[in-house]
């Protein structure tokens, strides 16, 4: 939902310097390999995150338009909620020698929140970039997606790979994210040829996701170990994977198994994605366990409409969004047709892309 629009000066009492924007992203395929060092192929979407920023007196302040937040804090507290991230980049920029004076931070955000499209990962990049349009920091796309990145390990509590924020950082609107993650060599890739993207904001609470997701990490990090290579990137034979107890072997499985389909995805056309997608989300589903019922069935509606190439959960999991790739034109029709799926949940789902024209 989107923040109606505060002044800055009207909750601060002076003009801001600067202002900056990213967006969150969904991602295609390549969903948990990013922290095992694989591939990955995210796109933004068209929702942001906007900072403004001023200069503070003594300490930093936070105001979140969309939570109704004002925070207050010297650079020793750490806050919980929105406050940490801001703070932890702010921190990461500091560990790195660049000094930052106290500073007035305002945010306007459209990214659907806990729906697993990076609303954290924009809110750092977006901070980032505010805070290097004041004072001048000079600090490229990669690099400001790096610091994003340790500002959501170290302050967010997160042992999240660098997926989300390369991609509220060097990707495009319109296209794909082909992001080697242990190399950051990436490219950007046209969607296949006559397709477009439905993503759905299931309002299912993802509460399990965070402790589900460092819980995965080290599983892989443990099959990893057990296998005498650096990280599951380096594992490109099922065959391997016999020796490990479960759920280390499924685990693994998902893993090696996505890597290859985001290889084979960059060249494939439409139909091809979409099976890679269907199966993808079964994986995640039956091997990395980080679905649920609900979604399975969301998932299960969306790959059997009318113009679908196929589907799938996207995100962290057990909750959250799914995406679906369609026959263009068809994307307005998917939504036409989302409210006669049967949906036993207090919040129904809705579509986030395409963006409705009749959106506030």
């Amino acid at each position: 939902m989107r923040a109606s629009r505060i002044e800055f000066g009207a909750v601060f009492g002076a003009a801001s310097k600067a202002s900056a924007s990213a967006p969150g992203r969904v991602n295609l395929l390549g969903e948990h390999t990013d922290y095992n060092g694989g591939f990955v192929l995210p796109t933004p979407i068209p929702q942001l995150t906007t900072v403004e920023i001023g200069l503070g007196i003594d300490e930093d302040e936070f105001y979140s338009a969309n939570l109704d937040e004002h925070v207050r804090l010297s650079r020793s507290t750490l806050l919980p909620g929105f406050a940490r991230y801001i703070s932890g980049c702010i921190r990461v920029l500091e560990q790195a020698g660049i000094a930052v004076p106290p500073v007035r931070i305002l945010v306007h955000s459209d990214v659907p929140i806990g729906a697993g499209l990076s609303s954290s990962a924009a809110l750092e990049v977006a901070t980032l970039r505010a805070l290097d349009e004041c004072f001048g920091f000079r600090l490229d796309p990669v690099r400001l997606a790096t610091i994003a990145q340790l500002a959501e390990v170290q302050y967010g509590g997160v042992a999240c790979g660098i997926m989300d924020q390369m991609a509220c950082s060097v990707g495009r609107p319109g296209t794909m994210l082909f992001l080697d993650t242990r190399t950051l060599e990436y490219r950007l890739l046209p969607l296949p040829s006559g397709s477009e993207i439905v993503v759905i904001d299931s309002g299912l609470s993802r509460q399990l996701a965070l402790s589900a997701y460092n819980s995965r990490k080290a599983e892989c990090d443990a099959a990893a170990k057990a296998l005498g290579v650096p990280q599951l990137r380096d594992i490109t034979d099922d065959c391997a994977l016999t020796q490990l107890p479960s759920p280390l072997r499924q685990r693994a499985a998902h893993v090696v198994s996505e890597n290859a389909r985001v290889l084979k995805a960059i060249e494939a056309n439409a139909a091809i994605f979409g099976d890679l997608m269907n199966e993808s989300h079964w994986s995640l589903s039956r091997d990395y366990e980080v679905s649920v019922p609900a979604i399975d069935e969301l998932v299960g509606w969306l790959q059997h409409q009318e113009g679908a190439f196929g589907a799938r959960m996207t995100g962290a999991g057990f909750g959250g969004a799914c995406v679906a790739l369609v026959q263009s034109g068809y994307a307005s029709e998917m939504s036409r047709r989302l409210p006669e799926f049967k949906w036993d949940h207090p919040l129904p789902p809705r579509i986030v892309v395409p963006r409705s024209t009749h959106e506030p």
